[in-house]
């Protein structure tokens, strides 16, 4: 009997061979980027499994640095600067027809991170709208400047149409408070922010435009091959955290506090916005799905993007995830 070896099947079986490590050996260090700052609560998942003891429990000892953007994550793990980061889902067809081949390992929800968030007095009724108007994002090599982009090319509005500020994570915030800014590509605890300073809001899902997707956790396929049991471990921690921000936001939410200092006495604020991200960007049907990458919504956004020339080619969509590391 012959067995046919693929690229897929190849991995799995590195994957299963290597991925279980003797408790008695020292952690394996790695280096982990986040693409905006770490003490935002997008991040809660991440400082749950820290502060539980997830990445313990695999062995790992991860040191945290930022960059800015999910693009510029996926270029600094894939020349070896980091080990393994925070992206998009769609992050990996962004860079790898550029050389740079890095892929996605867990998805963490079945809905968008990002929506179009506009101020009320803007007088934004449709996504069409926007031409002509102020946006903001937190930088050009983040996915949600290229979320934008797919966006506007949705509603024929040209990137020329429109003002486009790179403000940063701070910025996005303070400039809708101050009316500088008409819009944002927005994340939850944005969004709060920015109700509770008294602007009120109109909401846009980019759902509605083309399927954008959650955050994800990518690695390049050389610490895939050479580490996988730092990547299975990075992606086991990272889902068990995800799973009980899910069953349990309170408690989550008082354990981020605890870890982040600048968020003391912030709790019932966290969870506020913690349950928005249970409701809008974690939520996925069926549950049993949660962190796989559907390789047929990859190959939709990935046709999307390069039918609207945001991106120049497009990847093997095999190549842009792996679920290998889900069990």
């Amino acid at each position: 009997m012959s067995v046919r070896l693929t690229r897929r099947t190849a991995l799995g079986a590195l994957i299963a061979a290597t991925a279980i490590r003797p408790a008695w050996s020292a952690p394996e260090k790695a280096r982990y980027l986040f693409p905006a700052p770490s003490s935002l609560p997008a991040f809660i998942p991440f400082h749950v499994a820290q502060k539980r003891g997830y990445f313990a429990a695999q062995n790992i000892e991860l040191e945290v640095q930022t960059a800015r953007g999910a693009v510029e994550v996926a270029k600094q793990v894939a020349v070896g600067n980091a080990d393994i980061g925070g992206g998009l889902g769609e992050t990996s067809m962004i860079v790898r027809p550029n050389g740079l081949a890095v892929r996605g390992v867990a998805l963490l929800g079945q809905q968008p991170l990002f929506q179009i968030v506009t101020r009320k007095a803007a007088g934004v009724k449709t996504l069409a709208d926007l031409r002509g108007k102020k946006l903001g994002v937190i930088g050009y090599q983040d996915t949600g400047y290229y979320a934008l982009l797919a966006v506007l090319a949705a509603n024929g509005i040209k990137r020329d149409d429109v003002e486009v500020q790179s403000v940063g994570p701070a910025g996005v915030t303070q400039l809708m408070i101050a009316q500088s800014l008409d819009g944002i590509v927005a994340v939850a605890e944005w969004s709060d922010a920015i109700e509770t300073a008294g602007v009120a809001l109109d909401y846009f899902r980019i759902d509605n435009v083309f399927p954008a997707m959650a955050q994800a956790i990518v690695a390049s396929d050389k610490i895939i091959k050479e580490r996988p049991a730092l990547v299975g471990g990075v992606v086991k921690a990272m889902m068990q955290a995800l799973r009980d921000c899910i069953a349990d936001p309170a408690s989550c939410a008082r354990d981020f506090v605890a870890a982040v200092p600048q968020h003391q006495g912030k709790g019932a604020e966290m969870e506020r916005v913690l349950r928005r991200y249970v409701t809008d960007v974690y939520r996925t049907e069926p549950a049993s799905a949660l962190g796989r990458f559907d390789p047929a919504r990859l190959a939709k956004v990935q046709a999307f993007y390069l039918k609207n020339n945001i991106i120049a080619s497009a990847a093997p969509v095999e190549d842009l995830y792996s679920n290998a590391f889900l069990t």
